[in-house]
C-alpha cells in the first residue's frame, strides 16, 4: 500500500502536498516524493526515508507551481532505493505518475516499450505507466484518449495520478481507493481523506472502473468506456481529520488510551444494521466470518462468544486464504466481513467470492465511505475514528464490542454488558502502567516470546503474539493451552518468556498448572490474570469483570507491554519495518 496526493489550485502546492503525506504515512514510509508543474516545466524531487527526513534533506516544500502530485511508498516491486521512489517521469519528463497497486502485466508491457524506444530507470511495475501515457500522449494529444488507451493496456488492481507538463491533472481508479477532495478554489486526488481533510470535506469517492481529468477549475469523471460516470459528494466526517498526536508520544500509544472511548462508540448509530445482522444470522444455515491480520483474530473470537453464548456456528476463515477454495462457500450463506480500512485486498476478494454465491454480506468497518462498505448488504461501524498507527489496537476493541452486541441480540439478552461500566475499568488499568513499563524493560534483549492461553483466551494470545512482533520484532507465537505438551514444551528454557492469560474463568486451574509446568523449565512467566499467584515472575493485574469481556481486558495491558518493549528496542512503534497499514495489493 502507498500514499498518492494530486492537487490542482490557487495556492503554492509543495507544502499542502507535503502536509497531506505526513498525515497518510501510515500507507508507506519506504520513500517519499513531489513532483509540481510551473511554467509548463515538472520538477521532481524523491528521497528515502518519511516524509521530514526527506524533507529536511532536500526541500520537498520548496518545490514551485500550483499543481502537484505526491507520494509515500510501501515497496512491492524493486528495493527501496531513490530511483525506485515515486512519482516517477516518463522518459520525456513531460508526464509524471504516482501510483499504488500492482500492474500484472508489467513486464510484458515494459519490454514492448523498450522495444519502442523508450528507457526505464526504476525497478518498479509503476514507471511503464508514466511511458504508456506519454507513448498515447504523442499520437492523440488529448488527456482523455491517453487515459481510455492507458487504462485499455494495464491489468492488475490499481489508482494513479498523472501530471501533464501543459498543467492537466488525471487519474484512474480500479480496485484501489482514489477520492477526489473538492474545495472553494481548488481540488485534491487522494487515496485517503486524511490527505485534504484539513481543506474540505466534500469528497467524492471515485466509483471502481472511472478516471478523473483536473483542467482550468473544473473537472470530469468518466468511465473506462469515455462515457461520463455518475459521481455523489460525500460530507466527510470531521472525525477523520483528527489524526493528530496530540500530547502523546506516538500515535500508537495515543490509540491505547482512546479504548475507553472505543468501547462505548464502537457500533454506535447502527443499531438497524446490528439488528438486520441478527435477523439474516436467524434464518441462515451457513455463517462464515472473514478477516486478515487482527481482524481475522476478531473472527475467531467471534466463532467462541456466538457458540457458548447464542448456540450459533460459525466458520472463520482467513480472508486470504478463501481464493484457493471458493467452493468451499455455501450458496445463499452469510459471510461477515472484518476490515478496518475497509480496503484490503484480500477481504475485498473474499467478499467477491461471496457475493457470487449469492451470500449476504455484512461488512464490521470503520470507514463507512470503503470499498468493502459499498460492497456489503449491510454496514456496521466501528466509528473508533482514524488509527495511524500500523499496528491494530483500538479498532481490534471496536471489533470485539459490535461482536459482543451482535451476540447479546442473537442470545435475547442471555448476556447482559453493563459497557460504560467497563470502559471505567479500562480506565483503570491505562492509569496504572507502571509495572507494565517495567516488564517491557525484561524484553529488551530477549528473542522468543511464548502467549498462552485456553479457550476465549487463545485467540487473544494470538492476537498478543501478532502485536509483539509487530511492534518489536521480537518472535513470537500463541499456543493453546491444552497444546503445551504436544510440542511447545520443548522450547521452554531459561532464555524464554511465557505470557500467560489466565482470568478466572473456567480455564484458570488448568493454566495456572500449564505455568507452573513451564516455570518448571526454567522460563519466566509473565501473568496477565485478576488474581495473583507465585507462579508468576512478574503480574499484570486487570480488572475482575465479567468474564465474556476478559478479550479486550487482557488485551490492552499486552497493547502496552508491545509498546514499552518497542521503546526499550528502539523502534518505532508507529511504522513497523517492512508493513503498511492496510495491504491493498496481494
Amino acid at each position: 500500500m502507498c500514499s498518492i496526493i494530486g492537487y490542482y489550485g490557487k495556492g503554492i502546492a509543495a507544502p499542502i502536498l507535503v502536509k497531506g503525506l505526513k498525515r497518510m504515512e501510515y500507507r508507506g514510509y519506504d520513500s517519499v516524493g513531489v513532483a509540481t508543474e510551473s511554467n509548463n516545466q515538472i520538477e521532481l524531487k524523491k528521497g528515502i526515508g518519511k516524509v521530514n527526513e526527506v524533507n529536511s534533506k532536500i526541500h520537498l516544500d520548496t518545490l514551485p507551481g500550483k499543481i502537484g502530485i505526491g507520494h509515500t511508498r510501501w515497496a512491492t516491486h524493486g528495493k527501496v532505493t531513490d530511483f525506485n521512489a515515486h512519482p516517477h517521469s516518463s522518459n520525456s519528463g513531460k508526464i509524471a505518475i504516482v501510483h499504488n497497486g500492482i500492474i500484472e502485466n508489467f513486464e510484458e508491457l515494459k519490454k514492448q516499450l523498450e522495444a519502442d524506444g523508450y528507457d526505464f530507470k526504476s525497478e518498479t511495475d509503476s514507471e511503464v505507466i508514466a511511458n504508456l501515457l506519454q507513448k498515447h500522449y504523442e499520437k492523440t494529444g488529448d488527456v482523455k484518449e491517453t487515459i481510455l488507451q492507458t487504462v485499455s493496456e494495464i491489468k492488475g488492481h490499481y489508482a494513479f495520478v498523472a501530471m501533464f507538463e501543459n498543467g492537466q491533472l488525471a487519474a484512474a481508479r480500479f480496485h484501489e481507493p482514489l477520492i477526489v477532495g473538492i474545495g472553494q478554489d481548488d481540488f485534491f486526488l487522494s487515496s485517503d481523506v486524511l490527505g485534504f481533510i484539513e481543506f474540505t470535506d466534500d469528497a467524492i469517492y471515485l466509483e471502481n472502473g472511472t478516471f478523473v481529468i483536473l483542467e482550468k477549475n473544473k473537472f470530469q469523471i468518466l468511465d473506462f468506456n469515455g462515457e461520463h460516470a455518475k459521481y455523489g459528494i460525500t460530507k466527510v466526517s470531521k472525525e477523520f481529520g483528527d489524526a493528530y498526536k496530540g500530547d502523546y508520544a506516538h500515535f500508537t500509544l495515543k490509540e491505547i488510551y482512546e479504548q475507553p472511548e472505543t468501547i462505548l462508540k464502537a457500533g454506535e448509530k447502527s443499531e438497524e444494521a446490528v439488528e438486520q445482522t441478527v435477523d439474516y444470522m436467524r434464518h441462515s444455515k451457513n455463517i462464515y466470518v472473514t478477516g486478515s491480520g487482527t481482524s481475522y483474530n476478531s473472527a475467531l473470537i467471534a466463532k467462541q462468544i456466538l457458540s457458548k453464548y447464542a448456540k450459533v456456528r460459525i466458520e472463520p476463515i482467513i480472508a486470504s486464504e478463501l481464493q484457493f477454495a471458493p467452493d468451499s462457500i455455501e450458496e445463499n450463506s452469510i459471510i461477515i466481513a472484518i476490515s478496518q480500512s475497509g480496503e484490503s485486498a484480500d477481504v475485498l476478494e473474499a467478499v467477491k467470492i461471496g457475493k457470487q454465491a449469492n451470500c449476504k454480506i455484512i461488512a464490521i468497518v470503520n470507514l463507512l465511505t470503503s470499498s468493502l462498505a459499498r460492497e456489503a448488504d449491510v454496514v456496521i461501524g466501528m466509528n473508533c475514528g482514524p488509527e495511524i498507527g500500523v499496528a491494530a489496537t483500538k479498532s481490534f476493541t471496536a471489533q470485539l464490542v459490535i461482536l459482543y452486541k451482535i451476540v447479546q441480540k442473537l442470545s435475547n439478552n442471555k448476556i447482559t454488558i453493563n459497557f460504560e461500566k467497563f470502559a471505567e475499568s479500562i480506565v483503570e488499568t491505562l492509569e496504572n502502567t507502571t509495572k507494565i513499563q517495567q516488564t517491557a524493560g525484561k524484553l529488551k534483549d530477549v528473542s522468543d516470546v511464548y502467549i498462552l492461553g485456553r479457550g476465549i483466551n487463545h485467540p487473544i494470545a494470538i492476537e498478543a503474539a501478532l502485536k509483539l512482533k509487530e511492534l518489536t520484532y521480537i518472535h513470537a507465537e500463541g499456543i493453546a493451552g491444552g497444546e503445551l505438551k504436544h510440542g511447545p514444551l520443548a522450547l521452554m528454557d531459561t532464555n524464554v518468556f511465557v505470557i500467560i492469560f489466565n482470568p478466572n474463568d473456567s480455564t484458570y486451574s488448568d493454566t495456572l498448572t500449564s505455568a507452573r509446568e513451564i516455570k518448571a523449565r526454567g522460563a519466566k512467566i509473565i501473568g496477565v490474570s485478576d488474581i495473583e499467584s507465585d507462579v508468576y515472575d512478574y503480574w499484570i493485574k486487570i480488572p475482575k469483570i465479567n468474564q465474556v469481556l476478559y478479550p479486550i481486558s487482557e488485551i490492552i495491558p499486552v497493547q502496552l507491554l508491545s509498546y514499552y518493549a518497542a521503546l526499550e528496542k528502539d523502534t518505532d512503534p508507529d511504522y513497523p519495518r517492512n508493513l503498511a497499514k492496510s495491504v491493498t495489493v496481494k
